[in-house]
């Protein structure tokens, strides 16, 4: 659940896209978008996440951390939770960006909850944000650990594709949005001439990762 913000104004910020900045029927009372709270968000997200994850398991060395780190606050599972929050439905855009699908935009929702976050920080602080996350993003974690989600999916992929004894996995972008210093990414990963994912990250890399996720498991199931 989303937690009651103090000052009203800085949740409007984090919901505003900077699309509904320039159209006067957006509904947003926001003087700037939720591109500074994403920015400050996403290192506190980073900051509490290291702290449970280094907690919680005490003896696992650093590269592991890490990889847990990246599969716990990747963009899918993010936007997982930006819908299960419904903040696509309250959040502040353009009719044009709107009608381009950027309500249920994966990259834009989770851009949106780590802005929320940043809001939060700066609304009641750190501990108040230690408690969301440990009510609405820690849960995930289980599961990512028990089905190795955590691992290199693009490698993984590629090993089992290859047991088949299918070509390597292709992998295309689709999409880019955002200005040079702030892309989003979406690609596609080609498997036997059939897409058998998509992703969406503030890189290539990243996107190629949640791509080759959503393959692997749709390969596995096969």
């Amino acid at each position: 659940m989303l937690p009651k913000f103090n000052n009203p104004e800085l949740l409007t910020t984090a919901l505003s896209h900077r699309s509904s900045l320039n159209e006067a029927d957006s509904g947003t009372t926001a003087k700037e978008s939720y591109e500074r709270f994403e920015f400050l968000g996403d290192a506190v997200l980073e900051l509490v996440t290291t702290e449970f994850l280094f907690a919680k398991y005490p003896t696992d060395p650093e590269g592991v951390l890490t990889a847990y780190r990246s599969a716990l606050v990747k963009t899918t599972t993010l936007a997982s939770i930006a819908r299960k929050l419904e903040l696509g439905k309250i959040m502040f855009m353009s009719r044009g960006e709107e009608a381009t699908g950027g309500r249920e935009n994966e990259g834009l929702l989770a851009d949106v909850f780590e802005a929320v976050i940043g809001g939060l920080y700066l609304d009641q602080g750190y501990e108040v944000v230690k408690t969301f996350l440990n009510e609405e993003l820690f849960p995930y974690f289980e599961e990512i650990k028990s089905k190795k989600l955590y691992k290199d999916s693009k490698s993984a992929l590629q090993e089992a594709v290859q047991a088949s004894g299918l070509s390597t996995p292709e992998y295309k972008v689709i999409n880019e949005e955002g200005p040079d210093h702030e892309k989003t990414f979406t690609v596609e990963v080609i498997v036997a001439n059939k897409v058998m994912g998509q992703g969406t990250g503030k890189s290539k890399q990243i996107a190629q990762q949640e791509a080759a996720t959503q393959a692997l498991s749709a390969f596995e199931k096969k």
